[in-house]
């Protein structure tokens, strides 16, 4: 059996043609690596016919930080079973897995050339429309079909064991529930932000609730999660989306998914006023707004339509239902919260505010994304969707 090593970009064409038969047999290989993952490389192959495939191989370590923060790379197995799971309830909302390795931690993926990273796209002020009822559907799908609803109690434990991810779960535990709220060496606070980020270490209101939040995170075995899911792990086309980096899979709260996409599109929100000119921001913020509404009316709606089927009579009930929506919805929230806050003052920040180019402006968008993160996490039990998508869009008509 082959040892593991780390691929050169020879080594990736070579897997790619062991375990791609989309290639003319004739043909060259040329190589490029992609993508500004935080844990893997990722190399694009393609011949002179322009078919292509994507090579992803998991490294022992934390790319971003190095060899200092090891990390299983049998991660790219446990990301293959997640994919796989996923597909067969959403084929058309994951990406496809065509062959994983687990011995070099290797996984050979279908390249989505013309497709956009989502939050490029809203960056570059894409059309983007239909995206987020299509990321809204995909969710009800892989969401409801992981879940109690749908699974025998036998099968559920069984798939809970099975797709047990302890280290990375580890990792997402500390960057996202003990380094922000703490002056910890990891934690990367933005100029300016001094104050505010120990004001937010002092808030024990808060920090009770994170701990809350910690536990759900840790404790809680709703449906098996992508682990995290933002703007920068969907592709996008004219409508559609196909998720992609899921080796953060887990059995948990399906809040905490549903929440770092609506928290990524709240953090776009915040930074939008750095990245164009008033009237073009203020139009793109409502845009933002509408997305988290619409990626949430439909996640209920088309969960709502498959507990209908759900093998338990008592599961299909619309109170039952809709009280465990009212509580994803909770949580929802406060994982969102968390999110804005680790990706402001934590160790891994996002472009739609990193990027902005003028100081003061990029300061003010930081300190908003701060104190809307405070907010959804403490206020969580008191906003409805209709409350937040009116929150939002009296931030954006004001220019908050």
């Amino acid at each position: 059996m082959t040892a593991y090593y780390e691929f050169s970009l020879n080594d990736a064409c070579e897997f790619a043609r062991r375990h791609y038969t989309g290639f003319d047999a004739s043909a060259a290989l040329t190589a490029e690596e992609v993508g500004d993952g935080n844990l893997n490389r990722v190399f694009r192959i393609t011949d002179t016919h322009g078919h292509g495939v994507i090579v992803k191989q998991a490294l022992p370590y934390i790319r971003c930080i190095g060899k200092d923060w090891p990390l299983t790379r049998h991660r790219a197995a446990r990301e293959a079973r997640v994919l796989q799971r996923h597909g067969r309830l959403s084929s058309g909302g994951t990406l496809a897995l065509l062959h994983v390795d687990d011995t070099l931690s290797a996984l050979l993926l279908e390249d989505l050339t013309g497709w956009t990273v989502w939050r490029q796209a809203l960056l570059t002020g894409s059309n983007t429309s239909g995206v987020a009822a299509a990321l809204g559907r995909h969710l009800a799908r892989v969401l409801y079909g992981t879940s109690d609803f749908a699974l025998a109690s036998a099968e559920k434990r069984a798939e809970v064991a099975r797709l047990t991810n302890p280290e990375l779960c580890e990792t997402t535990d500390t960057v996202f529930f003990n380094d922000p709220y703490q002056d910890h060496e990891r934690n990367r606070v933005p100029p300016g932000l001094e104050s505010d980020a120990a004001e937010l270490w002092a808030d024990r209101a808060l920090k009770h609730r994170v701990a809350q939040l910690r536990l759900r995170f840790q404790c809680d075995t709703q449906a098996l999660l992508h682990g995290d899911l933002h703007t920068g792990s969907v592709f996008v086309r004219e409508g559609e989306c196909r998720v992609f980096d899921a080796e953060f899979g887990f059995y948990g709260p399906m809040g905490f998914d549903i929440g770092l996409v609506m928290a990524n599109l709240m953090l776009n929100f915040c930074g939008l006023p750095g990245w164009g000119n008033a009237r073009e921001a203020q139009a793109a913020r409502f845009a933002r707004v509408e997305d988290i509404r619409e990626l949430w009316k439909v996640f209920g709606q088309e969960f709502r339509t498959l507990s209908a089927t759900s093998p338990s009579s008592l599961l299909r009930e619309p109170a039952v239902v809709a009280d465990y929506l009212q509580r994803v919805w909770r949580d929802s929230l406060g994982f969102a919260g968390t999110e804005m806050i680790r990706r402001t003052i934590g160790i891994a920040h996002v472009a739609d505010l990193d990027d902005i180019t003028d100081d003061a402006c990029r300061e003010n968008c930081q300190r908003r994304a701060l104190w809307l993160g405070r907010r959804l996490i403490l206020d969580a039990t008191a906003i409805s969707p209709l409350g937040l998508c009116n929150w939002l869009r009296r931030m954006a008509a004001e220019g908050e």
